[in-house]
Protein backbone atom coordinates (compact mmCIF):
# COMPACT_ATOMS: atom_id res chain seq x y z
CA UNK A 1 0.00 0.00 0.00
CA UNK A 2 1.31 3.47 -0.88
CA UNK A 3 2.16 6.09 1.73
CA UNK A 4 -0.64 8.30 0.40
CA UNK A 5 -3.23 5.55 0.90
CA UNK A 6 -1.92 4.92 4.42
CA UNK A 7 -2.17 8.62 5.21
CA UNK A 8 -5.78 8.67 4.01
CA UNK A 9 -6.70 5.81 6.35
CA UNK A 10 -5.02 7.59 9.24
CA UNK A 11 -6.69 10.94 8.53
CA UNK A 12 -10.11 9.29 8.50
CA UNK A 13 -9.47 7.24 11.64
CA UNK A 14 -9.90 3.96 9.74
CA UNK A 15 -7.80 0.83 9.78
CA UNK A 16 -6.65 -0.38 6.34
CA UNK A 17 -7.67 -3.87 5.25
CA UNK A 18 -5.55 -6.61 6.76
CA UNK A 19 -4.78 -4.70 9.99
CA UNK A 20 -6.36 -4.94 13.40
CA UNK A 21 -8.29 -2.00 14.79
CA UNK A 22 -8.31 -1.13 18.47
CA UNK A 23 -12.10 -0.87 18.49
CA UNK A 24 -14.72 -3.30 17.21
CA UNK A 25 -16.43 -0.57 15.15
CA UNK A 26 -13.28 -0.11 13.02
CA UNK A 27 -13.05 -3.76 11.98
CA UNK A 28 -15.29 -3.26 8.92
CA UNK A 29 -16.01 -0.38 6.57
CA UNK A 30 -19.58 0.77 6.29
CA UNK A 31 -21.17 2.54 3.35
CA UNK A 32 -20.41 6.06 4.65
CA UNK A 33 -16.80 5.12 5.52
CA UNK A 34 -16.25 3.65 2.08
CA UNK A 35 -17.55 6.80 0.37
CA UNK A 36 -15.34 9.05 2.57
CA UNK A 37 -12.32 6.90 1.85
CA UNK A 38 -12.86 6.97 -1.91
CA UNK A 39 -13.38 10.77 -1.87
CA UNK A 40 -10.20 11.33 0.13
CA UNK A 41 -8.29 9.11 -2.28
CA UNK A 42 -9.34 11.32 -5.17
CA UNK A 43 -8.35 14.47 -3.25
CA UNK A 44 -4.92 13.12 -2.28
CA UNK A 45 -3.92 11.35 -5.48
CA UNK A 46 -0.71 12.35 -7.22
CA UNK A 47 -1.67 14.66 -10.14
CA UNK A 48 1.36 13.35 -12.08
CA UNK A 49 0.23 9.76 -11.54
CA UNK A 50 -3.59 9.78 -11.29
CA UNK A 51 -5.66 6.72 -10.48
CA UNK A 52 -6.25 4.42 -13.43
CA UNK A 53 -9.83 4.28 -14.72
CA UNK A 54 -9.96 0.54 -14.13
CA UNK A 55 -8.94 1.00 -10.47
CA UNK A 56 -11.56 3.70 -9.98
CA UNK A 57 -14.27 1.56 -11.58
CA UNK A 58 -13.17 -1.34 -9.38
CA UNK A 59 -13.64 0.77 -6.25
CA UNK A 60 -17.05 1.92 -7.50
CA UNK A 61 -18.02 -1.73 -7.94
CA UNK A 62 -16.88 -2.47 -4.39
CA UNK A 63 -18.93 0.47 -3.14
CA UNK A 64 -22.02 -0.89 -4.91
CA UNK A 65 -21.39 -4.31 -3.37
CA UNK A 66 -21.16 -2.84 0.13
CA UNK A 67 -24.37 -0.88 -0.42
CA UNK A 68 -26.14 -3.99 -1.73
CA UNK A 69 -25.05 -6.08 1.24
CA UNK A 70 -26.32 -3.47 3.71
CA UNK A 71 -29.67 -3.35 1.89
CA UNK A 72 -29.87 -7.14 1.93
CA UNK A 73 -29.09 -7.27 5.65
CA UNK A 74 -31.86 -4.76 6.34
CA UNK A 75 -34.35 -6.80 4.31
CA UNK A 76 -33.35 -10.01 6.11
CA UNK A 77 -33.85 -8.33 9.51
CA UNK A 78 -37.31 -7.13 8.44
CA UNK A 79 -38.21 -10.58 7.15
CA UNK A 80 -37.02 -12.19 10.39
CA UNK A 81 -39.16 -9.81 12.46
CA UNK A 82 -42.21 -10.51 10.28
CA UNK A 83 -41.61 -14.26 10.55
CA UNK A 84 -41.45 -14.03 14.34
CA UNK A 85 -44.78 -12.20 14.45
CA UNK A 86 -46.31 -14.82 12.16
CA UNK A 87 -45.07 -17.61 14.43
CA UNK A 88 -46.75 -15.99 17.44
CA UNK A 89 -50.06 -15.79 15.59
CA UNK A 90 -49.77 -19.41 14.46
CA UNK A 91 -49.01 -20.54 17.99
CA UNK A 92 -51.85 -18.52 19.56
CA UNK A 93 -54.30 -20.24 17.20
CA UNK A 94 -53.30 -23.63 18.66
CA UNK A 95 -53.97 -22.78 22.31
CA UNK A 96 -56.83 -24.91 23.61
CA UNK A 97 -56.59 -27.41 20.73
CA UNK A 98 -55.56 -31.05 20.96
CA UNK A 99 -52.39 -32.07 19.11
CA UNK A 100 -50.85 -35.44 18.40
CA UNK A 101 -47.12 -35.47 19.15
CA UNK A 102 -44.41 -38.13 19.59
CA UNK A 103 -44.08 -38.89 23.29
CA UNK A 104 -43.09 -41.71 25.62
CA UNK A 105 -45.30 -40.23 28.36
CA UNK A 106 -49.02 -40.12 29.13
CA UNK A 107 -50.73 -37.46 31.21
CA UNK A 108 -53.47 -38.93 33.41
CA UNK A 109 -56.00 -36.54 34.91
CA UNK A 110 -58.51 -37.02 37.69
CA UNK A 111 -60.89 -38.34 35.03
CA UNK A 112 -60.83 -39.21 31.37
CA UNK A 113 -58.69 -41.50 29.23
CA UNK A 114 -55.29 -40.60 27.75
CA UNK A 115 -55.27 -41.43 24.05
CA UNK A 116 -52.74 -41.74 21.28
CA UNK A 117 -51.67 -43.84 18.32
CA UNK A 118 -48.87 -45.89 16.78
CA UNK A 119 -48.01 -46.78 13.18
CA UNK A 120 -48.28 -50.54 12.67
CA UNK A 121 -46.03 -51.91 9.87
CA UNK A 122 -48.40 -54.77 9.05
CA UNK A 123 -51.36 -56.77 10.34
CA UNK A 124 -50.94 -58.15 13.85
CA UNK A 125 -51.36 -56.78 17.36
CA UNK A 126 -49.80 -54.01 19.42
CA UNK A 127 -49.12 -54.49 23.13
CA UNK A 128 -48.93 -51.33 25.23
CA UNK A 129 -47.14 -51.09 28.56
CA UNK A 130 -47.86 -48.31 31.06
CA UNK A 131 -45.31 -47.57 33.77
CA UNK A 132 -45.31 -45.29 36.81
CA UNK A 133 -42.70 -42.70 37.82
CA UNK A 134 -40.49 -45.48 39.25
CA UNK A 135 -40.57 -47.48 36.01
CA UNK A 136 -42.86 -50.13 37.50
CA UNK A 137 -45.39 -51.67 35.11
CA UNK A 138 -48.91 -50.75 36.23
CA UNK A 139 -50.92 -51.84 33.19
CA UNK A 140 -50.62 -53.78 29.95
CA UNK A 141 -53.22 -54.01 27.18
CA UNK A 142 -53.32 -55.01 23.52
CA UNK A 143 -54.96 -53.47 20.45
CA UNK A 144 -55.40 -55.43 17.19
CA UNK A 145 -53.97 -54.08 13.94
CA UNK A 146 -55.99 -55.27 10.95
CA UNK A 147 -53.51 -53.82 8.45
CA UNK A 148 -50.52 -51.55 8.16
CA UNK A 149 -51.21 -47.99 9.25
CA UNK A 150 -52.35 -46.00 12.25
CA UNK A 151 -53.57 -47.89 15.31
CA UNK A 152 -55.33 -45.77 17.93
CA UNK A 153 -55.25 -46.62 21.62
CA UNK A 154 -56.86 -45.37 24.83
CA UNK A 155 -55.91 -46.14 28.43
CA UNK A 156 -58.76 -46.07 30.93
CA UNK A 157 -56.43 -44.92 33.73
CA UNK A 158 -56.81 -48.14 35.73
CA UNK A 159 -54.10 -50.53 36.90
CA UNK A 160 -54.16 -54.31 36.33
CA UNK A 161 -56.59 -54.73 39.28
CA UNK A 162 -59.10 -52.27 37.85
CA UNK A 163 -58.32 -49.48 40.34
CA UNK A 164 -58.06 -45.90 39.12
CA UNK A 165 -54.50 -44.64 39.41
CA UNK A 166 -53.58 -41.20 40.79
CA UNK A 167 -53.37 -38.32 38.35
CA UNK A 168 -49.90 -37.68 37.04
CA UNK A 169 -47.40 -38.53 34.33
CA UNK A 170 -46.94 -42.15 33.25
CA UNK A 171 -44.65 -43.84 30.74
CA UNK A 172 -46.00 -45.58 27.65
CA UNK A 173 -44.28 -48.02 25.28
CA UNK A 174 -45.53 -50.21 22.44
CA UNK A 175 -44.43 -53.54 20.91
CA UNK A 176 -45.81 -54.85 17.64
CA UNK A 177 -46.28 -58.57 17.05
CA UNK A 178 -46.89 -59.61 13.44
CA UNK A 179 -49.02 -62.59 12.43
CA UNK A 180 -45.83 -64.57 11.73
CA UNK A 181 -44.68 -64.05 15.33
CA UNK A 182 -41.97 -61.45 14.69
CA UNK A 183 -41.86 -58.47 17.04
CA UNK A 184 -40.55 -54.92 17.01
CA UNK A 185 -40.83 -51.79 19.13
CA UNK A 186 -42.94 -48.88 17.92
CA UNK A 187 -42.80 -45.16 18.61
CA UNK A 188 -45.83 -43.85 20.48
CA UNK A 189 -47.76 -40.67 19.66
CA UNK A 190 -49.85 -39.09 22.38
CA UNK A 191 -52.69 -36.59 22.29
CA UNK A 192 -52.34 -33.51 24.49
CA UNK A 193 -54.03 -30.13 24.87
CA UNK A 194 -52.00 -27.00 24.12
CA UNK A 195 -51.91 -24.88 27.28
CA UNK A 196 -49.62 -22.10 26.02
CA UNK A 197 -47.04 -21.29 23.38
CA UNK A 198 -43.42 -20.21 23.84
CA UNK A 199 -41.43 -18.40 21.15
CA UNK A 200 -37.77 -19.37 21.42
CA UNK A 201 -34.69 -18.33 19.50
CA UNK A 202 -34.89 -21.54 17.46
CA UNK A 203 -38.64 -21.69 16.81
CA UNK A 204 -42.07 -22.12 18.32
CA UNK A 205 -42.71 -24.50 21.24
CA UNK A 206 -46.03 -25.85 22.51
CA UNK A 207 -46.57 -26.35 26.24
CA UNK A 208 -48.57 -29.53 26.90
CA UNK A 209 -49.54 -30.17 30.56
CA UNK A 210 -48.09 -33.45 31.76
CA UNK A 211 -46.15 -34.00 28.54
CA UNK A 212 -43.74 -31.07 28.59
CA UNK A 213 -42.73 -28.74 25.77
CA UNK A 214 -42.49 -29.86 22.14
CA UNK A 215 -41.42 -27.97 18.99
CA UNK A 216 -44.20 -27.00 16.61
CA UNK A 217 -42.73 -29.12 13.80
CA UNK A 218 -43.28 -32.26 15.92
CA UNK A 219 -47.08 -31.92 15.66
CA UNK A 220 -48.59 -34.64 13.49
CA UNK A 221 -52.25 -33.65 13.86
CA UNK A 222 -54.36 -30.83 15.27
CA UNK A 223 -57.96 -31.39 16.40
Amino acid sequence: MSAIASDIYSSLGLAPAGTNSSSGSGDALGQADFLRLMTEQLKHQDPLNPMENSAFLGQMAQFSTVQGIETLNSQVRNFSAALGSDQILRGAALVGHDVLVPSAKLSLGAEGEPTGAVAAPDAGSVQFTVTDANGRTVREFSVPASKAGEVAFAWDGNDHTGQRLPAGSYGISAKFTANDGSTRSLDTYVRGKVDSVTVGSDGLFLDLPGLGTVPLEYVLRVS
